[in-house]
């Protein structure tokens, strides 16, 4: 297994890496069947998913029942180093001409960003959290943008202050079925 329910395996890096060198590739523009979406979207909003599995949130709920569970050399600190990388290989997408595109890589680059190597990037990042306050239709990407605009010290124009609790990270949110792949 590659990921499940908040779980991070010992396949899941390489998976991520893999994922997050083929961004760039040509065929990632493609449609993905039945919908006018690029598959770099998903695979974009795999990463994100996969990076709130890791996130500080996830990791200090889990560390109330197992104390360990973040000691050096575990699967999770290995993955949650690979953080730095994953942001260099989604950044450059925070621009993309393709909506779906660019949403999932601003959701990915705003959970990559609790990475203390990436505090020096959260005011650029929250001029594109507002943009999703602004734009989205996607209610869970629009808690995300506001809960990471409200842990930063920014204002979320318009919007109720966000009420403790998880994300609610839905992997499949965008209405595909839950043993389809996100490539």
């Amino acid at each position: 297994m590659v990921g499940h329910q908040n779980t991070i395996y010992e396949a899941t890096a390489p998976a991520a890496m893999y994922v997050a060198g083929i961004l760039t590739h040509p065929a990632a523009t493609t449609p993905r069947p039945y919908r006018n979406v690029p598959i770099r979207a998903a695979l974009l909003n795999w990463l994100a998913s996969t990076a709130y599995d890791a996130s500080d949130e996830i990791v200090g709920r889990t560390e109330q029942h197992f104390p360990d569970f973040l000691a050096p050399g575990t699967i999770v600190a290995s993955f949650r180093d690979l953080r730095p990388m994953l942001y260099r290989a989604v950044s450059p997408f925070l621009r993309d001409s393709h909506e779906d595109v660019r949403e999932a890589a601003v959701i990915a680059a705003i959970i990559l960003a609790e990475h203390p190597a990436f505090a020096e990037h959260r005011d650029h990042l929250a001029v594109h959290a507002r943009s999703i306050l602004d734009t989205s239709g996607n209610g869970h990407n629009q808690r995300v943008a506001q809960k990471a605009l409200e842990a930063w010290g920014h204002d979320a124009p318009g919007s109720e202050p966000f009420l403790e609790g998880p994300w609610g990270w839905e992997p499949h949110s965008d209405g595909r079925s839950y043993l389809e792949p996100p490539f």
